[in-house]
Formats: C-alpha cells, structure tokens, sequence
C-alpha cells in the first residue's frame, strides 16, 4: 500500500511537471460580473512577455474544448508558450464555463462585448500585472476579435490562428448552400435583412436553431465586420497560420487576411486541423481528434509561432 502511494503522488508530481498546471486563476470585472481567467508565467519571462489567447465560436472554454469536446488545444498551446520563456492568460468567455456570471441574455448580447473585453484583459494585463509586450492570440471567430481588439496601440502583435477572412454572413450563406431551393431563397433573404441592419420577424421554425429572433441582434453586430477590411488597418506585426486539413475554415481564408494585410507573415501548416493537430482530411477521422486532449499540437504550429512572438 505505501509503495502504491508513493507511486501515486510521483505520477501526480510528473504529471504537474509534464503540463505545467502551476497556473494561477485571475479575474477582470465587467458590469454584468467577472469573466474568469488562467495565467500562466514561466519562471523567467525577462522580456515581460505575454500572450492572451482568445478562444474560438460557441460555448467554448478557456482550454479550448466544448460541450463532450475535449481536445484541450489552448490549454496544450499555454503549455507550449510556457516552455519557452512566454507567459500566457487564456480565458472563459462572458456566459461561459467559470465567466457564466457575466454572460448576457441572448437578446443583449453583442460581438462588441467580446471586442471589449479583450480590451479590457490587454489593459488588466499591462496596468496591473505589467506585463511590457501583450500579444493577441486569436482562434477561429477568436481571429476576428483579436483583429478588432488589436486595433488598439495597447497590443504588440497580433497572431490568427484558423481565423475567417469573410463576413460571417457569406460562410453562413456557404455552409447552408446544400439546403432545398425553396429554404435557401428564405435564408438568404433573412441574412440579405440582417446585413442591412434589419430584424426578421415570423423566422419559419426550421430556421430557429441559427436565425431565431433572438440572436438576430447578435448576428446583425458580428456581420459588420469583414476580417479581410479589419486586418488592413492592424499597425503591428502580424501573423497568420493556417492548417490544410482544417475541415471548418480553410487555406482561402488565410490567403483572403493575407491579401488585406499584405505584410503580414502567412504560415500554412500541412496536415494541421482546426483545433491545431495532426489530422487526416477525411471529416470522421478529423472529428475524431477532437476528443482527444492527449494528442499533441502540431509542433510546426510551435515551431513558427515562437519565433515571432520573440522577435527571432
């Protein structure tokens, strides 16, 4: 039994080792309540480096997974970042997970709160924790935010991962393209209003899971923006990767945000999914590396990532 426990608490203690869990949990306070984070510093940040990495679409959390998604994809980068020399805060999204607090009704949300409070964690980061370089890391929709919050002189440099490089009603209008005619002419009219500014009402039931009422407001602010528009008026270092069996936005994306931002450095990392790992192009096989946490980044998705946020 005791040999059994000691064996025990040395698994435990290689295990803290190996991921680098040593993290420490912070808060930012909005109005409606605090949105929770985890920051994680290596012994030696002597650049006063940090990374704030912004999760993707949906109720994703800190770590990267989602409801019975386990892939733990931005906890794994933190890990990454840490190892060399890079201190990193990844957070939980207004209504999410440990920031459910801050979370809005539906019918109030808008992308504007997710802009601001990257916002407000950049100035947290510099202000109170005074950290001398932030760099903005955004995942998928996460892209678009970090684009808009980057905007601001407060961020060194700016990265995309798996970003979009199209309004989000255009790849609404793609992903729905395969629906019967008669559902199309209806989809495409409720988006036609909602790029306009304008609410539908009488939304045909079939349509509630995505164009319901009240998500409306919601989608009306998130169409306004067009990433490939956004990204030209960056200042600051930029770069933008991209993998080519990600089954969710692909490599024309990527060249789309390096056409708006020409200087920008385009990485495309071959076999690199959505959630940054080795994966197949065939969609189950792809899928399936989604609940899989133990599966390791792509290391070519470190290999590039770390010499620009070092200025290497």
């Amino acid at each position: 039994m005791k040999i059994i426990l000691i064996i025990s608490i040395s698994l435990i203690i290689s295990l803290t080792n190996l991921y680098g869990q040593a993290e420490k949990t912070v808060s930012l306070k909005t109005a409606t309540g605090n949105i929770e984070g985890s920051l994680m510093v290596p012994q030696s940040n002597a650049q006063k480096t940090v990374a704030l990495i912004i999760a993707g679409s949906g109720p994703t959390d800190r770590d990267g997974n989602g409801m019975g998604m386990v892939n733990n994809s931005l906890k794994l980068l933190a890990i990454e970042l840490k190892k060399n020399g890079i201190a990193s805060l990844r957070y939980d999204k207004r209504g999410i997970a440990m920031s459910r607090e801050a979370g809005l009704k539906e019918t109030d949300l808008r992308f504007e709160n997710y802009i601001n409070d990257v916002k407000g964690w950049v100035l947290y980061l510099k202000n109170e924790l005074k950290f001398n370089k932030v760099i903005v890391i955004g995942h998928s929709e996460g892209s678009l935010i970090g684009i808009m919050a980057s905007q601001d002189n407060q961020v060194t440099k700016f990265v995309s991962l798996a970003g979009t490089g199209q309004r989000a009603d255009k790849i609404l209008r793609e992903q729905l393209r395969n629906q019967p005619p008669s559902m199309a002419i209806q989809i495409n009219g409720i988006l036609d209003e909602l790029v306009k500014g304008k609410t539908v009402d009488n939304t045909p039931p079939e349509l509630n899971s995505i164009l319901r009422s009240s998500v409306q407001p919601y989608m009306i602010s998130w169409f306004k923006y067009d990433p490939q528009k956004e990204i030209a008026k960056l200042k600051i270092p930029v770069l933008i990767i991209q993998g080519t069996t990600d089954i969710q936005v692909t490599t024309n994306d990527a060249n789309l945000l390096k056409k708006g931002q020409p200087k920008a450095r385009l990485v495309v990392v071959d076999g690199m999914n959505h959630i940054l790992k080795q994966a197949p192009a065939d969609r189950q096989l792809n899928i399936a590396t989604y609940t899989q946490p133990d599966l390791p980044l792509k290391k070519e998705l470190i290999d590039n990532l770390i010499p620009f946020i070092l200025g290497k």
